[in-house]
């Protein structure tokens, strides 16, 4: 893709994927644009885990009560933790360094859904973020916001349909209260 603007027409979640593995570069090129990713102050309060392992990937698919089952079937999932202590804009920064991995995960030609895990709960009410800390062994001080799951599209998304930019939401100089309030 030579446009970021085609990019980001294009990608859409994809929760169904093939069973075809990814390659080294390919994971490799996804870590890195997440280490690439911007950062407050350049504190780069995140982590990431990278998990391959298909019974860890069955487990993570139940991390919350609803929008996680995909992971079973991704190739890999990139968990993205931050330390809460070292910056106060660790969500804002951890969420930077998912979209960066689902940018370079369609530029790669290659399907990614995110997974919120932080402020979540699993099916038995337990905090979705303690659930993965205990799966992954993730210290206390790291909090987990989400999973980026990753894998071959198993089918093909129409993109997005540029008619529904709900261009009534850009106000210009100030706020304006649209008259249907």
């Amino acid at each position: 893709m030579n446009s970021f603007t085609k990019l980001i027409t294009n990608r859409r979640s994809c929760r169904k994927f093939t069973d075809q593995l990814l390659t080294p570069d390919a994971v490799e090129l996804l870590l890195r644009s997440a280490l690439l990713a911007p950062s407050s102050k350049r504190k780069t309060p995140w982590q990431f885990v990278v998990v391959e392992d298909k019974e860890m990937l069955q487990k993570l698919s139940v991390s919350k009560a609803q929008g996680a089952g995909f992971l079973a079937d991704a190739a890999l999932a990139i968990v993205v933790i931050a330390d809460g202590l070292s910056s106060d804009v660790w969500v804002e920064d951890a969420s930077i360094a998912s979209i960066y991995i689902q940018l370079q995960a369609e530029a790669l030609g290659l399907g990614s859904c995110w997974a919120q895990i932080r402020n979540r709960l699993t099916p038995d009410d337990t905090d979705a973020d303690e659930y993965v800390r205990r799966l992954l062994d993730i210290p206390y001080q790291l909090q987990v916001l989400s999973i980026v799951g990753v894998g071959y599209k198993a089918q093909k998304s129409k993109p997005f349909n540029e008619e529904n930019l709900q261009w009534e939401k850009i106000h210009a100089e100030k706020y304006v209260t649209p008259t249907n309030e």
